[in-house]
């Protein structure tokens, strides 16, 4: 987590500053995105909550997204992620919700997606959404990459504004 920690160091100050907040559904890092956050003095100024949706269960109970929303694409997607960084916000009243899925490793997921695969997202005054391919297997070599580049992607969202 140590490698996050200089982007969560320029986030929050811009957080704090404007009285924006943020919230979290991920997946595929499992905790690390809003671990990174909330490692800052004063988080609960930004942060207001998080999740990590890892099954279709979860993805109902914490974001309420049903069956019926994910008609016409599926997850470990740009489309998806968009998604979850949506309901996160709208769930939590946040100005900001970031949205992360993809599969960490050491194999693919079963969407037949390969490890390495993330897709992120950012719901907000400006929402950004890309996908990252790291081409490697190791899990938690992917986890922390996924968590870096959601926070990079964060950090754009925010100083576009």
């Amino acid at each position: 987590m140590q490698s996050l920690l200089p982007l969560v160091e320029r986030i929050a100050p811009l957080l704090i500053q404007r009285r924006e907040t943020i919230a979290v559904a991920e997946s595929s890092t499992g905790g690390l995105i809003a671990a990174a956050l909330l490692s800052m003095p004063g988080a609960s100024a930004y942060f207001v909550g998080g999740a990590v949706v890892y099954t279709k269960a979860s993805r109902f109970a914490l974001l309420g997204i049903e069956d019926a929303d994910m008609e016409g694409f599926r997850p470990s997607t740009e489309t998806y992620a968009s998604l979850c960084a949506q309901r996160v916000r709208e769930r939590h009243g946040s100005v900001w919700g970031l949205g992360e899925t993809g599969a960490a490793g050491p194999t693919g997921n079963r969407y037949g997606d390969a490890a390495g695969h993330c897709c992120i997202a950012i719901a907000g005054p400006h929402g950004l959404a890309t996908t990252l391919e790291t081409g490697g297997a190791d899990r938690r070599e992917n986890m922390e990459a996924f968590a870096h580049r959601a926070l990079s992607l964060l950090l754009e969202a925010i100083s576009a504004k």
